[in-house]
């Protein structure tokens, strides 16, 4: 079973490719940012279980206390870490997670238990609210981390610490009489735990995730009761009371607990939760034969996500107030037209869960959307510089949420989550699969950028897939396979859902249509030689429409996976009109970049210079020289779109948005 976090491994990334450069960034940057920003914070010293004033304020959401999630902090910043230093050794760095793993193994109380809050500010409260108070969540990605530790040094430093409290959780919630019939408000722990039973093949580490899993919205869980209204009777809560930031009427939807998940008809709640949950449940239907069931019911979700809940950038939570989704094609672009929230962590749990998806059913949909993801909303959480971090990826700014970036967050999910995603982005690109008996290996290649698969035989011999290719500029895609002689080796390519012909090049050109599945199998028998053959993608700009059922009268740019904006840097003449910068109706619309050359483009030039002019054609089209009519005054001007990801990277007053409205006159 192929889990990213650890196959990223076999892949050496091109540092001069797109997404090489983007990991440079954070391998010299930001974990160094971020490193101060915990020891700035409290959060590097935490788990030394001393006193911090930020324990006596008052939370600013109920009953969420401001410093409940830095263990989780601490712990992605450790996996991420780990993730970079397989490639490249840095001594402050290792010197940090060293100290930071010695920190955590003294926190570590008698039982086992492991939590900063609940051992220094609340000792009593622990196990009493996993609705609300994340105990389960930290105490997954304290295993990620451990996991990643114990691969990168091949010791248990960090793992027997952990291992001690998972043994805890496993005594504590089960369906035992004497057990606990919980399970995580944020889920979270349900994948680490499955991520934990790949290293330790420790049968109780599974089932504690499986009962997780299957547990969740069970209505007579507890004592003929739902677990949370259980809980809370038992906190002395002498009615249900809910957070104002969601209705009453749709209780326990928010943890996604209002019904078991196989009853589930729609995606709801929170939408990092929801990722999370159904990402941990697709790992399960990967390992368990009894567990077929849930295929049906996280295809639904998925569907019932990407058709109707899900912005053209893979952004997914259109309601501000619960991060999280709303009901179906409720998807509005900004605070200015009822909400936008796209948080970052969200699109990552996308990711996650397409590439889970994607051992399930090698289809093309599932790769669309975690590419899609990854081009948008991911990269869009983090500044060119690697300093400077966004938690929401709006489609729109407005004067009470302006387009801008943070140096760090109270709740500082979103900054380490870029960072362990950018750190194993080789395993969501490709992986392979060996089958001993056939004498035979599958290369899937989900993602493109430039680099070496290794894959590794169970005998020790290697196969290699190079590929070289400016992806996402070009779509020219060189590929080198150095396979075995007596190994057959099959190679399939995720063929973009943006691409209708494409052609396929080794002794000549042949012209294909993308196939129904999404991935195009190679004709290549490498036969011990070294077998190349180019594959050509075409970049075509292009208007994206929403569905009509969203109410929205807009066109999109998009080119290749990467959806395009407009700020206002680069259009003065908009001043405060962003809203009203519409699209003449009823006007034929093309898009050419053959002006002004590659380097306007950006394909060989930083981030910043990639721009495109959208112009209606009012001229020859072969010319392709036009002007844009806007509503606010009528003055024929021009549009400079540059890719979303780039947003807020300059000065400006803050103000962008990606769909450009049609006019009504």
């Amino acid at each position: 079973m192929a889990y990213p976090q650890s196959t990223f491994i076999h892949t050496a990334l091109d540092p001069t490719c797109f997404i090489g450069r983007k990991r440079e960034v954070v391998r010299k940057s930001t974990l160094k940012y971020q490193l101060e920003a915990l020891k700035s914070t409290g959060r590097y010293d935490a788990f030394k279980l001393k006193w911090h004033p930020i324990y006596n304020e008052p939370p600013d959401t109920w009953p969420v206390p401001k410093h409940l999630f830095w263990d989780s902090d601490i712990a992605k910043w450790i996996e991420g870490a780990c993730y970079f230093l397989h490639e490249s050794k840095d001594p402050e760095i290792e010197g940090a997670i060293k100290e930071l793993v010695q920190m955590i193994r003294s926190a570590s109380q008698p039982d086992g238990y492991l939590n900063i809050h609940f051992t220094v500010v609340d000792p009593e409260g622990r196990f009493t609210n996993l609705r609300d108070m994340h105990e389960l969540y930290n105490a997954g990605h304290l295993i990620e981390a451990a996991v990643a530790y114990h691969e990168l040094y091949n010791d248990n430093d960090l793992l027997e610490p952990i291992l001690k409290y998972v043994d805890l959780l496993h005594e504590t919630f089960g369906p035992g009489d004497h057990q606990r019939h919980g399970f995580p408000g944020h889920p979270e722990i349900e994948f680490a735990l499955l991520r934990l039973y790949a290293v330790t093949r420790d049968e109780k580490h599974r089932q504690l995730a499986k009962y997780f899993i299957q547990e969740r919205g069970n209505p007579t869980g507890q004592s003929g009761r739902h677990y949370y209204d259980v809980e809370r009777e038992e906190r002395g809560e002498r009615q249900y009371e809910w957070p104002t930031y969601y209705p009453t009427e749709s209780r326990y939807r928010y943890q996604q607990a209002h019904l078991p998940i196989l009853e589930q008809p729609t995606i709801e709640g929170h939408s990092v939760r929801a990722m999370y949950l159904l990402t941990a449940a697709s790992d399960l239907v990967r390992q368990s034969k009894d567990m077929a069931d849930y295929k049906v019911s996280l295809l639904r979700l998925w569907d019932n996500m990407v058709d109707k809940k899900m912005y053209m950038t893979g952004g997914i939570g259109s309601v501000k107030q619960w991060e999280g989704f709303g009901p179906d094609y409720l998807l509005p672009h900004g605070t200015d037209e009822g909400g936008c929230y796209g948080e970052t962590c969200a699109s990552i749990g996308v990711m996650m869960l397409a590439h889970r998806l994607l051992q399930l059913d090698l289809n093309g949909k599932y790769g669309d959307i975690m590419e899609l993801c990854f081009y948008n909303t991911v990269l869009g959480g983090m500044s060119a510089d690697g300093t400077k971090f966004s938690y929401t990826n709006q489609l729109a700014s407005s004067d009470t949420d302006l387009s801008e970036r943070a140096d760090w967050f109270q709740v500082a999910c979103c900054p380490p989550n870029v960072t362990r995603l950018l750190g194993s982005i080789g395993g969501y690109l490709w992986d392979y699969e060996e089958d001993v008996l056939s004498k035979s290996v599958l290369i899937k290649v989900h993602m493109y950028a430039s680099g070496t698969l290794t894959c590794r035989l169970s005998d020790g011999r290697d196969i290699k897939l190079k590929l070289e290719s400016t992806y996402p500029w070009r779509g020219e895609l060189k590929f080198e396979l150095i396979g075995q002689a007596d190994i057959e080796t099959k190679v399939v390519l995720r063929i973009p859902d943006f691409v209708s012909e494409w052609k396929y090049e080794a002794d000549d050109l042949k012209t294909e249509q993308r196939p129904k599945s999404g991935y195009f199998t190679i004709p290549v028998q490498s036969g011990g030689d070294v077998a190349k053959f180019t594959v050509h993608l075409p970049m075509v700009h292009r208007l994206i429409r929403p569905h009509p059922y969203t109410n929205q009268d807009t066109v999109t740019l998009a080119r290749g996976p990467l959806v395009y904006c407009i700020e206002d840097v680069d259009n003065p003449w908009t001043d405060d009109h962003f809203k009203a910068s519409n699209l003449p109706r009823d006007i034929e619309i093309q898009i050419s970049d053959s002006e002004t050359g590659e380097s306007f483009i950006g394909y060989r030039v930083s981030n910043a210079a990639s721009r495109i002019n959208l112009r209606a054609i009012q001229t020859s089209p072969a010319i392709l020289r036009s002007t844009l009519l806007t509503t606010h005054d009528k003055v024929p001007q021009e549009l400079i779109f540059i890719p979303f990801y780039f947003r807020a990277n300059r000065k400006g007053r803050g103000h962008m948005r990606v769909a450009i409205r049609h006019a009504h006159s």
